[in-house]
């Protein structure tokens, strides 16, 4: 990026004491935009994340309203109800995190911190892909008692399965949330430039709105490139959403390779302008 040191040369655009601030910068301006350009394929690579989220508040969803969602004679448990597993896989992931992982992490890793944010977030993206081969699992078990049964063509049938089957997916993506989440802030705080604090949630907020894009995005071309025989059809039953969630696994195991070998290339920001020997100026919060 060093192309960009050339905006800082102070050249035939000084007239007098004026600077033309269109053609020339600052030396924090400058670095400013090295650091978010650096950010960006970390960005970039957790996007997908969100997308394997969508999954769970759709499809997970539909799965389970054709299952066995009865708790004793008289109470059934409502179909969207069961993503109260991201908000019991939370609670139990954080505490844990914090009581034991960081502790053993500290002492392992030598960062008092335990996990680094990037750490963090790429134990969430195995999460998503442990959670999408859960997924495509259960549902292979799902149609195969739906076969047996003979219910193939019977879409409002109940599936003799019981619904707490899918409860495994839910909670590894709420654990994987939980790390993701923790992780992709905590990155987007401390690596954001001084000046432009206010832009680490937006761009922590822009992978989960891209995140449920790109998903409506796959399943439009899922759904065109599979209409002979859909994968993802009005009655479940017919279909091949195990196929879908296998896809989802395969795309999210090329992504954990691309975030790794950006991880692997990123330096933190305090780390590398320490070694260049740049200290940047505080100009406070920038509004907007």
């Amino acid at each position: 990026m060093k192309f960009l040191d050339k905006a800082a040369i102070k050249d035939e655009e000084i007239v007098g004491n004026v600077v033309n601030k269109w053609k020339i910068s600052t030396l924090t301006d400058i670095e400013e935009v090295k650091l978010v350009l650096r950010m960006l394929p970390i960005w970039a690579t957790t996007i997908i994340f969100w997308t394997v989220y969508a999954q769970m508040t759709t499809f997970s969803v539909s799965q389970a309203s054709t299952m066995n969602r009865h708790m004793g004679k008289s109470f059934e448990i409502p179909a969207a109800s069961l993503t109260v597993f991201f908000v019991a896989s939370i609670l139990l992931t954080v505490p844990i995190y914090d009581r034991f992982i960081v502790p053993i992490a500290s002492r392992v890793l030598k960062n008092p911190q335990g996990l680094s944010p990037l750490q963090r977030v790429g134990v969430g993206l195995v999460l998503s892909i442990i959670a999408m081969v859960a997924a495509a699992l259960t549902e292979i078990k799902r149609l195969r008692v739906v076969e047996k049964n003979g219910l193939t063509f019977k879409p409002t049938a109940e599936v003799p399965l019981s619904v707490f089957w899918l409860a495994p997916q839910f909670l590894l993506v709420g654990s994987g949330e939980a790390f993701t989440y923790m992780g992709q802030l905590d990155f987007f705080l401390r690596e954001c430039p001084k000046g432009m604090k206010t832009m680490s949630t937006g761009l922590f907020l822009s992978t989960l709105a891209l995140g449920f894009f790109f998903s409506s995005l796959l399943v439009t071309i899922v759904e065109k490139v599979t209409h002979g025989k859909p994968w993802i059809p009005d009655n479940l039953n017919e279909g091949k959403l195990y196929d879908f969630y296998w896809l989802l696994a395969i795309l999210s195991v090329l992504n954990l390779v691309m975030f790794l070998v950006c991880a692997k290339w990123y330096v933190y920001k305090e780390k590398r302008l320490a070694d260049e020997g740049i200290e940047l100026e505080d100009c406070g919060p920038i509004s907007h």
